[in-house]
Formats: C-alpha cells, sequence, structure tokens
C-alpha cells in the first residue's frame, strides 16, 4: 500500500511555469512506476506523463512534450512535474498515481494507487 499527496498547484498566468511534486508513504517506493495525469471540467482523465522505477526512462503525453519534465527523487519518496510554457488548455486537477511492476502504461486503469489532485489554473 502507498499513499500519495499532491502539492504546488495554483493559479499562474499563461506562459508562466509550476513545479507540481508528490510525496510517497512508504519504503518502497523505487518499486513503482509513477504517472502524472490531469482531468479538466467535462473531460476524461488523461495521462501527462510518466517514469520508470529508477527514473531512467520518461514518456510524456503529445500535449506537453518540450514544456513537461516529470522526474523522481526516490531517497526523498517524491516525483515532480516542472511545467513551462503554460496555457489555459493546460488548466486542470493534476493527479499523480503508482503502479507495481516496471511497466510505464499511459491508461488510467493501470495504476494502482491514486493522490487527491491539485489544482492548476491558468489564466490567459
Amino acid at each position: 500500500q502507498v499513499q500519495l499527496v499532491e502539492s504546488g498547484g495554483g493559479l499562474v498566468q499563461a506562459g508562466g511555469s509550476l513545479r507540481l511534486s508528490c510525496a510517497a508513504s512508504g519504503r518502497t517506493f523505487s518499486s513503482y512506476v509513477m504517472g502524472w495525469f490531469r482531468q479538466a471540467p467535462g473531460k476524461e482523465r488523461e495521462f501527462v506523463a510518466g517514469i520508470s522505477r529508477g527514473g531512467a526512462s520518461t514518456y510524456y503525453a503529445d500535449s506537453v512534450k518540450g514544456r513537461f519534465t516529470i522526474s523522481r527523487d526516490n531517497a526523498k519518496n517524491t516525483v515532480f512535474l516542472q511545467m513551462n510554457s503554460l496555457s489555459p488548455e493546460d488548466t486542470a486537477v493534476y493527479y499523480c498515481a503508482a503502479r507495481s511492476g516496471r511497466y510505464v502504461p499511459a491508461s488510467a486503469d493501470e495504476y494502482d494507487y491514486w493522490g487527491q489532485g491539485t489544482q492548476v489554473t491558468v489564466s490567459s
């Protein structure tokens, strides 16, 4: 079992940056693949980025490639999402998720644990 707590959301102007953090409980954080998802009002939850257990492999949705960076610090049980060049289309609740194993899926259904989410609002 792992518990996830996101932080770092807020209101930012278009073109600005935010850094989200997701702190995980437990001593086996490095055994989990981690992902960031987002959900805008009236839309389905969508994959944003994923990272392998050791952090060597990262994956991104096309909509955020070149603007967002996922990273993790296994010593601190934390995964990050650095978001640059934000646009109003990035406005959503952002969730981190954890999954046991090596595979980094883009489907929300394949993740076992979820945080409560953090709101990101980008004004134009």
